[in-house]
């Protein structure tokens, strides 16, 4: 079974794009962001989905050193996870980033601190959250798994055409994830083009999803782009059974 992220209906309102994705799925990761940004958790509770949330992340960095900048994504990102308790859903987030290279130790101290401070609010919300990887985005923390040691002991998000990007999806597959976004690039561009229209060995991936026995979710720019995706993972996955 495949979830589906709201991310392929961005363009439609959240209660459209739920009533539109209902009859292909029972799991959704609702992209926070946009027409999709949840003020409460009204929106969701019309439908009976098994909902992930992926968290605001665009004017978003838990990693800033100014700190005022720090603390107020910590509280946006804390207000999603209080959404999430209200519907059982786990969470995603990003790592954040630092705008100059002679940042990186303080940004990196900052990222902690803000995930200490996230932790301790997820406990208390009896809330799971995931640290996704980046793309090849210059300061951003965990485009490779050179960062990994930043997050031990929470959960990975495998974005696996993030980590296409900076070539080095094998890396990451080998790592234990505890969630996995599913979307296809050529290696150059953030494209979120339907499976098997870019250079990703799904294959591959799909033996790390059923390793790591959770749902993964298709996160893919448009509908027809899910539905090729379906079929393509299908297919991938009659395989390996036949095997």
């Amino acid at each position: 079974m495949f979830g589906i992220s709201t991310y392929c209906l961005h363009h439609e309102p959240l209660s459209r794009a739920l009533d539109t994705l209902a009859p292909m799925t029972d799991c959704v990761e609702v992209m926070d962001e946009g027409l999709h940004y949840l003020e409460s958790a009204e929106p969701l509770e019309s439908h009976t989905f098994r909902y992930f949330i992926h968290a605001p992340s665009r004017g978003v960095n838990i990693a800033s050193v100014l700190e005022p900048i720090r603390r107020a994504s910590v509280e946006v990102q804390t207000q999603t996870f209080a959404i999430a308790a209200e519907v059982g859903a786990d969470v995603v987030i990003h790592p954040g980033y630092y705008a100059w290279s002679q940042e990186r130790d303080r940004a990196t101290e900052r990222f902690q601190q803000s995930l200490e401070e996230l932790t301790a609010a997820a406990e208390d919300l009896s809330v799971t959250f995931f640290v996704e990887n980046m793309g090849n985005w210059e300061y951003f923390f965990l485009r490779s798994c050179d960062d990994l040691p930043l997050i031990d002991g929470l959960g990975l998000a495998l974005d696996v055409g993030h980590a296409n990007m900076n070539g080095c999806l094998d890396c990451f597959l080998a790592h234990p994830a505890a969630h996995f976004h599913l979307h296809d690039n050529d290696g150059t561009g953030d494209t979120h083009s339907p499976v098997g229209a870019g250079t990703i060995d799904f294959v591959a991936v799909m033996d790390a999803v059923r390793r790591s026995k959770v749902t993964p979710i298709i996160e893919v720019e448009t509908l027809d782009g899910v539905t090729a995706s379906i079929a393509a993972l299908t297919a991938i996955d009659a395989a390996a059974e036949g095997e």
